[in-house]
């Protein structure tokens, strides 16, 4: 089997919307490339950081240059899932329904840990099926359809840790850091300034769509298939794999959808940077936002500080590259 061309107009494109954003964005290129690589693959993205690190902006940005439609959720523990999805309500007469702020392209579940389980589980209906149930009726989200949820991690109280189930239905988990020296400075320049950028829509929902088909085209070769499953069956039992170190360390390992995971997000970082084939590297450097949250470290692991990052660099440090 040998690569298909892909097309340079669609890697511009994405990278147009990369500049767009950057505008606004002030450094965290590894969480823009995420997000892109979410784009891409048509899948859902964590976002996780301390207050003011810009998630919420970032994702509003990321809607405005893809002229994409965009709600913004605040989830609470109040929140019902009528408040997300829609409900019906009596007008006129007769019963309508009113949809929710769902039904938009890019949401933006804001800390999203917040919500109790009743609103979680409508949310993980959409995130999954594309769709949502209103009583008897059932409507299709539009598409692309894209949830990026954020959550602190550092304030505990009143909050409700997300289940496996459905941190596993999230393609990637992005780490956002604070900004280096330059960086903040940066930030603070452009604050003071009297004008704010402008954003404009360069990319349309067309164009993404043939992007996301594009993807389709990057070569993977078999050894690299077999480098994933291998990366993501040593998660479940290392020692089998022969990594004795971490053997007793992984309380629970990833599931089959992050082998999936792997291969799409490699595939996607390859086109966006202009490959038509993949790499082991492509599957190293998106490993980390795939598997961080797929993998839960065990109370050893926690004794010996060790979190699911560090699991995750031992394990592409040991399993054979092909």
């Amino acid at each position: 089997m040998t690569s298909t061309a892909i097309d340079s107009t669609y890697v511009n494109a994405l990278h147009q919307v990369e500049s767009e954003v950057s505008k606004i964005l002030i450094g965290q290129k590894d969480m823009l490339r995420g997000l892109l690589i979410g784009l891409l693959c048509d899948a859902h993205v964590l976002l996780e950081g301390v207050p003011g690190l810009a998630k919420t902006t970032v994702v509003k940005t990321l809607a405005q240059a893809c002229n994409a439609s965009f709600n913004r959720v605040q989830f609470t523990p109040d929140l019902l899932p009528a408040d997300i999805v829609g409900t019906r309500i009596y007008e006129g007469g007769d019963f309508r329904v009113r949809q929710g702020p769902i039904f938009a392209q890019i949401i933006l579940a804001d800390e999203i840990n917040r919500a109790p389980a009743k609103v979680q589980s409508a949310l993980l209906e959409a995130m999954e099926e594309r769709q949502v149930t209103i009583g008897d009726e059932t409507f299709k989200l539009p598409h692309p359809f894209m949830v990026l949820a954020t959550q602190n991690p550092v304030e505990q109280e009143g909050t409700y840790p997300l289940p496996e189930a459905q941190t596993d239905r999230f393609l990637m988990k992005l780490l956002i850091n604070y900004p280096e020296q330059s960086e903040e400075r940066l930030v603070l320049d452009r604050s003071l300034e009297r004008e704010k950028p402008q954003v404009n829509a360069v990319l349309e929902t067309e164009v993404l769509q043939k992007a996301q088909e594009q993807v389709h085209n990057v070569f993977l070769d078999d050894r690299l298939k077999d480098y994933c499953v291998s990366l993501v069956r040593a998660t479940r039992d290392p020692k089998e794999a022969g990594i004795n170190d971490l053997d007793g360390l992984i309380e629970m390992g990833a599931s089959p959808r992050a082998v999936i995971g792997l291969a799409q997000s490699a595939r996607a970082n390859a086109f966006i940077d202009g490959r038509e084939y993949a790499t082991p590297q492509d599957i190293k450097t998106v490993a980390a936002n795939v598997l961080r949250h797929r993998v839960v470290p065990s109370y050893e692991a926690e004794a010996e500080d060790l979190g699911p990052d560090d699991l995750v660099g031992r394990l592409l440090e040991h399993v054979p590259v092909p």
